[in-house]
Protein backbone atom coordinates (compact mmCIF):
# COMPACT_ATOMS: atom_id res chain seq x y z
CA UNK A 1 0.00 0.00 0.00
CA UNK A 2 1.44 3.39 -1.10
CA UNK A 3 1.26 6.86 1.02
CA UNK A 4 -1.99 7.81 -1.18
CA UNK A 5 -4.08 4.75 -0.41
CA UNK A 6 -2.41 5.18 3.37
CA UNK A 7 -3.60 9.04 3.81
CA UNK A 8 -6.82 8.01 2.19
CA UNK A 9 -7.71 5.16 4.37
CA UNK A 10 -6.76 7.12 7.94
CA UNK A 11 -8.89 9.66 6.72
CA UNK A 12 -11.74 7.58 6.43
CA UNK A 13 -11.10 5.74 9.47
CA UNK A 14 -10.99 8.79 11.49
CA UNK A 15 -14.11 9.72 9.65
CA UNK A 16 -15.68 6.97 10.80
CA UNK A 17 -14.49 7.41 14.41
CA UNK A 18 -16.59 8.87 17.69
CA UNK A 19 -16.82 12.14 18.14
CA UNK A 20 -14.24 12.30 21.46
CA UNK A 21 -11.49 10.87 18.84
CA UNK A 22 -12.01 13.34 16.02
CA UNK A 23 -11.89 16.28 18.53
CA UNK A 24 -8.61 14.51 19.40
CA UNK A 25 -7.40 14.29 16.31
CA UNK A 26 -8.71 17.78 15.69
CA UNK A 27 -6.58 18.93 18.79
CA UNK A 28 -3.65 17.11 17.42
CA UNK A 29 -3.65 17.76 13.98
CA UNK A 30 -4.26 21.46 14.47
CA UNK A 31 -1.73 21.64 17.53
CA UNK A 32 0.87 19.93 14.86
CA UNK A 33 -0.14 22.16 11.88
CA UNK A 34 0.54 25.15 14.27
CA UNK A 35 4.14 23.15 15.22
CA UNK A 36 5.11 23.43 11.84
CA UNK A 37 4.16 27.16 11.27
CA UNK A 38 6.12 28.31 14.21
CA UNK A 39 9.30 25.63 13.19
CA UNK A 40 9.52 27.45 10.08
CA UNK A 41 9.34 30.86 11.36
CA UNK A 42 11.50 30.08 14.63
CA UNK A 43 14.15 28.97 11.87
CA UNK A 44 13.51 31.46 9.69
CA UNK A 45 14.71 33.81 12.93
CA UNK A 46 17.63 31.57 13.50
CA UNK A 47 19.23 31.33 9.56
CA UNK A 48 18.76 35.51 9.89
CA UNK A 49 20.29 35.94 13.21
CA UNK A 50 23.22 33.25 12.45
CA UNK A 51 23.74 34.82 8.75
CA UNK A 52 23.86 38.53 10.02
CA UNK A 53 21.21 39.62 8.00
CA UNK A 54 19.53 42.82 8.35
CA UNK A 55 16.07 43.76 8.81
CA UNK A 56 14.06 42.82 5.48
CA UNK A 57 12.02 45.99 4.85
CA UNK A 58 11.85 47.93 7.97
CA UNK A 59 10.92 50.66 9.21
CA UNK A 60 7.43 51.90 8.80
CA UNK A 61 6.90 51.24 5.67
CA UNK A 62 7.43 47.78 6.39
CA UNK A 63 5.24 47.59 9.08
CA UNK A 64 2.17 48.97 7.38
CA UNK A 65 2.86 46.87 4.71
CA UNK A 66 3.24 43.61 7.09
CA UNK A 67 0.60 43.90 9.17
CA UNK A 68 -1.57 44.89 6.01
CA UNK A 69 -0.80 41.53 4.35
CA UNK A 70 -0.95 39.36 7.88
CA UNK A 71 -4.44 40.68 8.79
CA UNK A 72 -5.43 39.95 5.08
CA UNK A 73 -4.16 36.50 5.73
CA UNK A 74 -6.02 35.92 9.07
CA UNK A 75 -8.93 36.96 7.42
CA UNK A 76 -8.95 34.67 4.84
CA UNK A 77 -8.31 31.71 6.63
CA UNK A 78 -10.62 32.56 9.60
CA UNK A 79 -13.36 33.14 7.45
CA UNK A 80 -12.87 29.44 5.76
CA UNK A 81 -12.54 28.05 8.92
CA UNK A 82 -15.92 29.21 9.90
CA UNK A 83 -16.89 27.80 6.91
CA UNK A 84 -15.80 24.67 8.24
CA UNK A 85 -17.07 24.68 11.03
CA UNK A 86 -20.37 25.46 9.89
CA UNK A 87 -20.54 22.50 7.71
CA UNK A 88 -19.42 20.22 10.87
CA UNK A 89 -15.89 19.85 10.13
CA UNK A 90 -12.57 21.04 11.59
CA UNK A 91 -9.69 22.26 9.49
CA UNK A 92 -7.47 19.39 10.53
CA UNK A 93 -6.54 17.50 7.41
CA UNK A 94 -8.09 14.33 9.41
CA UNK A 95 -11.62 15.24 10.54
CA UNK A 96 -12.82 17.15 7.50
CA UNK A 97 -16.20 18.02 6.86
CA UNK A 98 -18.43 15.12 5.51
CA UNK A 99 -19.53 17.39 2.61
CA UNK A 100 -17.91 19.40 -0.12
CA UNK A 101 -17.90 22.85 1.20
CA UNK A 102 -18.18 25.19 -1.53
CA UNK A 103 -19.57 28.74 0.22
CA UNK A 104 -17.62 31.25 1.30
CA UNK A 105 -14.09 31.48 0.11
CA UNK A 106 -14.43 28.17 -0.98
CA UNK A 107 -16.43 29.45 -3.67
CA UNK A 108 -13.60 31.38 -4.88
CA UNK A 109 -10.72 28.96 -4.06
CA UNK A 110 -10.21 25.01 -2.82
CA UNK A 111 -7.75 25.58 -0.48
CA UNK A 112 -8.26 29.16 0.73
CA UNK A 113 -6.97 28.41 4.40
CA UNK A 114 -3.44 27.29 3.02
CA UNK A 115 -3.99 30.79 0.60
CA UNK A 116 -4.51 33.00 3.94
CA UNK A 117 -1.12 30.85 5.46
CA UNK A 118 0.70 32.26 2.74
CA UNK A 119 -0.42 35.66 3.07
CA UNK A 120 0.07 35.82 6.68
CA UNK A 121 3.53 34.14 6.45
CA UNK A 122 5.02 36.67 4.06
CA UNK A 123 2.57 39.56 6.13
CA UNK A 124 4.71 38.18 8.89
CA UNK A 125 7.66 38.47 7.21
CA UNK A 126 7.79 41.45 6.54
CA UNK A 127 6.03 42.46 9.84
CA UNK A 128 9.89 40.84 11.75
CA UNK A 129 11.55 42.01 8.90
CA UNK A 130 12.80 38.75 8.28
CA UNK A 131 14.35 38.20 4.44
CA UNK A 132 14.93 34.38 5.11
CA UNK A 133 11.38 33.96 6.47
CA UNK A 134 10.15 36.06 2.92
CA UNK A 135 12.34 34.70 0.40
CA UNK A 136 13.67 30.81 2.19
CA UNK A 137 10.76 29.65 4.70
CA UNK A 138 7.51 30.71 3.40
CA UNK A 139 8.42 29.90 -0.33
CA UNK A 140 9.56 26.11 1.38
CA UNK A 141 6.14 25.92 3.11
CA UNK A 142 4.64 26.50 -0.26
CA UNK A 143 6.16 23.62 -2.06
CA UNK A 144 6.04 21.10 0.95
CA UNK A 145 2.16 21.98 1.23
CA UNK A 146 1.53 21.76 -2.54
CA UNK A 147 3.00 18.55 -2.58
CA UNK A 148 1.04 17.71 -0.20
CA UNK A 149 -2.11 18.57 -1.66
CA UNK A 150 -1.64 17.51 -4.87
CA UNK A 151 -0.03 13.87 -3.84
CA UNK A 152 -2.27 12.89 -0.97
CA UNK A 153 -5.79 15.50 -0.30
CA UNK A 154 -7.06 16.11 -3.73
CA UNK A 155 -6.72 12.14 -4.52
CA UNK A 156 -8.38 12.03 -0.74
CA UNK A 157 -11.13 14.15 -1.97
CA UNK A 158 -11.40 12.32 -5.37
CA UNK A 159 -11.94 9.16 -3.39
CA UNK A 160 -14.58 10.27 -1.09
CA UNK A 161 -16.63 12.77 -2.86
CA UNK A 162 -16.33 11.46 -6.49
CA UNK A 163 -17.67 13.90 -9.25
CA UNK A 164 -18.59 16.47 -7.63
CA UNK A 165 -15.27 17.04 -6.28
CA UNK A 166 -13.94 16.76 -10.19
CA UNK A 167 -16.17 19.36 -10.99
CA UNK A 168 -15.60 21.98 -8.31
CA UNK A 169 -12.00 21.20 -9.06
CA UNK A 170 -12.41 22.70 -13.10
CA UNK A 171 -14.45 25.62 -11.77
CA UNK A 172 -12.56 26.29 -8.93
CA UNK A 173 -8.35 27.35 -8.63
CA UNK A 174 -6.39 25.38 -6.05
CA UNK A 175 -5.10 28.29 -4.34
CA UNK A 176 -5.74 31.75 -6.90
CA UNK A 177 -9.66 32.06 -7.92
CA UNK A 178 -9.46 31.41 -11.94
CA UNK A 179 -10.09 33.97 -14.52
CA UNK A 180 -13.10 33.31 -16.41
CA UNK A 181 -13.38 35.08 -20.24
CA UNK A 182 -16.97 36.11 -20.60
CA UNK A 183 -16.87 36.04 -24.35
CA UNK A 184 -15.57 32.33 -25.26
CA UNK A 185 -16.43 30.56 -21.81
CA UNK A 186 -12.88 29.53 -21.52
CA UNK A 187 -10.97 29.12 -18.33
CA UNK A 188 -7.94 30.49 -17.84
CA UNK A 189 -5.79 31.25 -14.56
Amino acid sequence: MNLREKHIKLVQRTMRANKPTRALVSLVGGSLCFGVVGLFIFLALMVDKILGWPRFFGGPAGMIVGWLVLGAGVFWCLWSVLHFLKARGTPVLLNPPPRLVTSGPYAYVRNPMVTGAFIALFGLGFVLGSLSLVCIFTPLFIILIVWYITALEEPELQNRLGDEYRQYQKKVGRFFPLLKYRNSGKTGG
